[in-house]
């Protein structure tokens, strides 16, 4: 039976969509962010002080509406989950800048809605057979994009992205899993506060040194990252994983990529070259195949 166009806006609720376009467009730009943040601020530091403040701001700010803390048990989930996304996830990607175009890093990252598919794998959520297919080939895409230059060039840079996109995948799914965090907003606050205050004390340990004064466009990619990365792309992603399906929530890596791409060949002078062009092509049509699968299997369910 054919869908009208009233109920497949019933599919999806004004909020939902709103975080799928923030996920969709803010992320892809936030990598470029963070690369010009690092003339001045290195990993730890800048992704620290960024989500311990916007954890802050938005905990604050459910505080004056009169939410509740979170309990004992919903602050220790949410240290174990922003250790995950943030300690491992976002910090490993924002040192593999370092020394890989931001471009590739975003590239990368889109294998993490197939690794989130073969996690749930663990809970009894078992891949349909296109959603098997989809992580394969996005598996092979992985693959001809780390022999490029671009990677090959810096054995740091893929460690830390391997590490990087297991750790936010794994902590997308214990999120929705078996460690619930506290209701709403809180809950995302909490996770960012926990997340920042652990890398604090890495940047510390690693003796890590903020350049003084930093540079006016380290200042503002900074500034870009605490409202625009963390206080709307993050929350909203967090949104989606309690208000929607994993293949939904993650469908940001559709678009992230080829935004990121152009961005940093246009506005930081990256290269990227042809086979790197088509292995983010084999990466991005994996997650085709898995999310045109989960839907086979909503329809199935339904």
């Amino acid at each position: 039976m054919n869908t009208t166009p009233t109920q497949a806006r019933q599919l999806l609720p004004p909020l939902v969509l709103a975080c799928l376009l923030a996920t969709w467009l803010v992320w892809g730009s936030t990598y470029l962010a963070i690369k010009f943040a690092l003339s001045s601020l290195p990993p730890f530091f800048q992704m620290g002080t960024r989500f311990l403040f916007a954890g802050a701001l938005m905990m604050a700010w459910m505080r004056w509406r009169g939410r509740p803390w979170p309990s004992p048990v919903e602050w220790r989930n949410a240290a174990l989950v922003g250790g995950l996304m943030l300690g491992g996830g976002v910090t490993g990607a924002a040192y593999a800048e370092q020394s890989v175009a931001s471009g590739l890093v975003v590239a990368f990252i889109a294998v993490c809605p197939l690794l989130i598919t073969a996690l749930n794998y663990l809970w009894g959520v078992r891949p349909s057979p296109l959603e098997t297919a989809g992580i394969f080939v996005g598996l092979v895409g992985v693959v001809i994009l780390t022999s490029g230059d671009g990677f090959s060039s810096s054995p740091a840079g893929l460690v830390a992205m391997l590490i990087a996109c297991a750790a936010w995948s794994l902590g997308s799914v214990l999120s929705q899993r078996a460690t619930p965090l506290a209701p709403g907003a809180m809950g995302y606050a909490s996770e960012m506060v926990c997340g920042g205050v652990l890398l604090l004390a890495v940047s510390a340990v690693t003796g890590e040194t903020p350049r003084w004064p930093p540079e006016a466009i380290a200042v503002a990619a900074w500034c870009y990252l605490v409202v625009a990365g963390s206080l709307v792309g993050f929350s909203a992603y967090m949104y989606l994983l309690g208000h929607a399906s994993a293949a939904l929530a993650s469908s940001y890596t559709y678009v992230n990529p080829v935004i990121a791409l152009l961005l940093g060949v246009a506005l930081a002078d990256e290269v990227v070259s042809n086979r790197e062009w088509s292995a983010t092509g084999v990466v991005l049509l994996g997650v085709v195949l898995m999310l045109a699968g989960a839907r086979c299997s909503v329809r199935r369910v339904g």
